[in-house]
């Protein structure tokens, strides 16, 4: 009697295993919610989910499971200076292949040229790229005047349209590059270039490292 006592008197009762297995339970939780808000501070930006800009004005937007790589097609400037997509690199790229004889090209210009003002300082490049005619030249000037600031850029191979990985497959098609050049998104066909789920899209890539 005396040293049941004893034992009982010195500590009091002994924890039943089950309030043992409640707490290793609530430690163990514990220590998983430390990990993970000690995981997401140091774990560094991703690249962005562009799937969420699929709508409105971009509905039609295609986004790869994988970034693609750029085709290395040489096409001229204004001034018949030969560049590549690789000239651009470290600045995302909005990559318009255009006709001046395409209708919804034309529609869509001013927005692109609208996209490219609300970005000048910062590393945002729209590329129209025109697959005119040489005999064409004069109207392709005179559309990149009409909507400042954008300048001109000329295929008339159809190089580019062949080389991209699908194929382009009709006109515009627009195709956008990160600052690493890769391709992350396309359109086919003519889109509001201005509008906010545009910025978004532009402004998720800006913000990558």
């Amino acid at each position: 009697m005396s040293e049941v006592q004893s034992n009982e008197g010195a500590g009091g009762r002994k924890p039943s295993p089950l309030k043992w297995a409640i707490g290793a339970v609530l430690l163990i939780g514990v220590a998983a919610v430390l990990y993970v808000i000690a995981s997401a501070s140091f774990k560094p930006a991703g690249v962005a989910d562009l799937k969420e800009f699929k709508k409105a004005s971009l509905e039609k937007l295609d986004v790869p499971a994988q970034p693609r790589a750029a085709p290395a097609t040489v096409f001229t400037d204004g001034a018949g200076k030969p560049h590549t997509l690789a000239d651009f690199k470290g600045q995302v790229v909005v990559m318009n292949l255009w006709a001046t004889w395409c209708a919804p090209c034309k529609k869509e210009m001013p927005t692109l040229g609208k996209l490219q003002a609300a970005y000048a300082t910062q590393p945002l490049k729209v590329l129209p790229i025109s697959v005119d005619r040489d005999s064409d030249l004069n109207l392709v000037q005179a559309e990149m005047a009409a909507n400042p600031p954008l300048q001109v850029y000329r295929d008339p191979g159809y190089k580019l349209s062949f080389e991209l990985d699908p194929r382009a497959v009709g006109y515009p098609t627009t195709v956008i590059y990160d600052k690493q050049g890769r391709e992350r998104a396309r359109l086919s066909g003519d889109a509001d270039w201005s509008s906010p789920e545009a910025r978004g899209l532009v402004e998720a890539l800006l913000r990558e490292r």
